[in-house]
């Protein structure tokens, strides 16, 4: 374990705007690995640049999406599509930032908050994104013990132990190479968006309903139970761990250190997440419009459990492969995200403390701290525990927002970090509102789940 590492050979020099130099490239051990040939046309660059796109995109549809997206559509029908599509909206927005930051500065979003803040502001940081992550990694933990579950009919509390096992795969696939986790990655999207499409074709929606809902209602501020699953969604969506994880690995291209070089950079890292995100839009929307053709339209509005609407769907579909397409989703998005919360605790402790223990420690740590809560919620409260758990953990994730959404507008702002790709005044205005959209809608919740405001239903 070494708390301090010398600056390896490619560390970049002090630089004005901040309070000290980067002394170690985020995730040195695959940074600047993948090549970008100088020879490439436009199709093989995009090429050469697109994945890591794909694996901030894996954290917006996890397991913890289902659960918000199943219980909105159950409970509320299509209304809730227009929060997925603003907190995707908003996703692109602050991923493209996060890449920004990562390619201009050579820092993540974790490092420039420790290069940045006092050591005091900056381990405040780094303690509640630790809360946000393992938040994460319980929805993470119980996503794949439910589907192991309805797959296999093994014990939730099995499930949930067994999935400490996984903490060897990240480990084995980025010793290949990074390209390998990002190919993983892509196949268990694809298998995802595969098993949604077709439970769409199955659901029958009404594509008029599905139209309305994708436009804001006031309803939503309204109806505490609707605005608390709308919070759910928003924190299901713009993870505060995407934001440190995409500023790092977008560093593992190999791109030219120059003005050119990384204006270049940032134009297909943005076509890359962009088209990435609205894949997790698709399967976001998919779930929510499924739940809502199947269970709403049906009259049943107290589908709250994973494996309730796993039981449902054959049945009321009249489609036997319906609920095993389900599963198999599920599974794999369990899977899926465990690949991306391992990277984003190593990117969030390094970064923040510049404190690095062996990556196999600390992501058996933060899994068994996910592993206690998690059997705790399935021995004490069984099934509907474990669904209202992988719910509240998302709630979780979207009240740490803030503390990782204005730092990073607060830097890619500032010209004195960024000089020429510092954020334009438009691109300023949008970020603060989708800031204060945030900040707006976690008072909102937090002063009606307290009883101040007297909203209901």
């Amino acid at each position: 374990m070494n708390s301090e590492m010398s600056p390896p050979r490619n560390s970049p020099p002090a630089e004005a705007g901040w309070r000290k130099a980067n002394s170690v490239p985020s995730l040195e051990e695959v940074n600047s690995t993948v090549p970008v040939p100088k020879h490439y046309g436009f199709w093989r660059k995009l090429l050469a640049f697109s994945g890591p796109g794909y694996l901030v995109a894996v954290g917006y549809m996890d397991p913890g999406n289902w659960a918000t997206d199943i219980q909105g559509g159950a409970a509320f029908g299509y209304t809730l599509l227009s929060i997925v599509l603003i907190s995707n909206l908003l996703a692109i927005l602050l991923q493209s930032l996060c890449l920004k930051l990562g390619i201009v500065t050579g820092r993540d979003l974790a490092q420039a908050c420790r290069d940045h803040y006092s050591k005091p502001v900056a381990v405040i940081l780094w303690f509640l994104c630790e809360i946000a992550i393992c938040a994460c990694d319980i929805a993470e933990v119980l996503g794949s013990a439910i589907g192991l579950n309805l797959l296999f009919g093994i014990p939730l509390s099995i499930g949930v132990v067994i999935t400490a096992a996984d903490v060897m795969l990240i480990f084995f696939l980025q010793n290949k190479g990074f390209r390998w986790i990002e190919a993983l990655v892509i196949t268990l999207i694809l298998t995802i968006g595969g098993c949604f499409f077709a439970e769409i074709i199955f659901s029958k929606p009404n594509w008029a309903q599905v139209a309305a809902g994708f436009m804001p209602t006031a309803e939503i501020l309204r109806n505490k139970e609707m605005l608390l699953l709308g919070i759910g969604i928003l924190g299901a969506t713009v993870m505060p761990h995407n934001l440190y994880l995409h500023s790092s690995i977008v560093q593992t291209r190999k791109y030219e250190r120059t003005e050119e070089g990384k204006r270049e950079a940032i134009k297909f890292a943005t076509i890359d997440s962009t088209v990435a995100l609205m894949f997790a839009l698709f399967i976001n929307a998919a779930i929510l419009i499924m739940a809502a053709a199947t269970f709403h339209s049906r009259g049943q509005f107290e589908v709250t459990e994973l494996q309730q609407a796993h039981e449902m769907l054959s049945p009321l579909l009249g489609v036997g492969i319906a609920s095993t397409l389900f599963a198999v989703a599920l599974l794999a998005s369990g899977q899926n995200s465990t690949l991306t919360g391992t990277l984003a605790g190593q990117i969030v402790m390094e970064g923040f403390l510049n404190w690095r223990i062996r990556p196999w420690l600390r992501r058996l740590i933060t899994r068994l701290v996910a592993i206690v809560p998690a059997l705790i919620a399935t021995w004490i409260y069984g099934d509907k525990g474990a669904t209202q758990l992988l719910v509240w953990t998302q709630v979780i994730l979207s009240l740490q927002l803030s503390f990782a959404v204005i730092p990073l507008i607060l830097f890619t702002s500032d010209p004195a970090k960024m000089g020429k790709f510092a954020n334009p005044l438009w691109l300023k205005i949008l970020a603060w509102l989708g800031a204060a959209l945030i900040v707006v809608l976690n008072i909102k919740f937090v002063l009606d789940f307290c009883g101040i405001t007297g909203a209901g239903k």
